[in-house]
């Protein structure tokens, strides 16, 4: 059940603090089979998932109250919207990732939507979290990209990633996303990371084309704090007990040091 117990901010400062490592699964209402989400839900819940972000770029079956019922009624695992839009907020949720695309040049997504969206969460009471969000380029168009109208950082060039994301901590944002975007040909190679690690003091945020242990192994290794899969455990469920196993590997050798 939703409680206002939930410091999602706090517990991600704490974690990157101790340099835990955070896993995240990214939910689209348009993907989510509701009739076999419960015991996907348990699975997930069996497998160490810290968080469930829920939402995404286009979603054109609105059915984010329902993920996020489901969610609270079969886990405790906290459900944090990950919004395309001001039209995804959704009140029962534990936080919304408020996202500012500081990669881009989208006006709507830098601020425009987020003054629409600021009387609607000051009424909602859930836990905003100011997040900095940069599309990484990832070897294809993606949708993200496509709807959001916006050239991708180039994935070659680390120091424009690095003082992007050092100008949006000093705007005030509290977290990073690195994002490749939805079915991502390359993951946010593990230079950008490592850059966007010695820039800011920010927990860090990384996702997109995440598909394998190793891929999860190089963000983590290279300073991401929380990762994030969506697209690749839709393809292959089995993803999902993978990229778990590398997260509590690489928690397991902390306690070991």
């Amino acid at each position: 059940m939703k409680t206002a117990n939930h410091q999602i901010a706090d517990l991600l400062s704490k974690r990157k603090i101790e340099k835990r490592k955070s896993f995240a699964v990214l939910l689209d209402p348009d993907k989510v089979n509701l009739s076999t989400f419960p015991k996907f839900l348990e699975y997930a819940a069996g497998h160490g998932v810290d968080f469930f972000f829920v939402g995404g770029s286009l979603i054109t079956n609105y059915a984010i109250d329902k993920l996020i019922a489901a969610i609270h009624e079969h886990t405790d695992i906290p459900a944090i919207l990950f919004p395309g839009s001001s039209l995804h907020i959704d009140p029962s949720a534990d936080a919304i990732l408020l996202l500012s695309l500081i990669s881009g040049r989208n006006a709507e997504l830098l601020i425009g939507q987020h003054v629409i969206a600021a009387p609607l969460l000051k009424r909602s009471g859930i836990e905003v979290l100011p997040t900095g969000y940069m599309l990484v380029e990832s070897g294809k168009l993606t949708t993200v990209s496509y709807i959001s109208a916006t050239t991708p950082l180039p994935r070659d060039k680390p120091g424009i990633v690095a003082c992007t994301a050092l100008a949006g901590e000093y705007l005030g944002l509290k977290h990073m996303f690195l994002d490749a975007g939805s079915g991502a040909q390359f993951p946010v190679p593990g230079e950008i990371i490592a850059a966007v690690r010695q820039a800011v003091d920010t927990p860090i945020i990384v996702g997109g084309g995440i598909n394998s242990f190793e891929k999860a192994d190089i963000a983590l290794s290279a300073g991401a704090d929380v990762i994030v899969v969506g697209n690749g455990i839709e393809q292959n469920p089995e993803l999902l007990s993978e990229i778990a196993q590398c997260v509590n590997s690489y928690n397991r050798k902390l306690q070991s040091v």
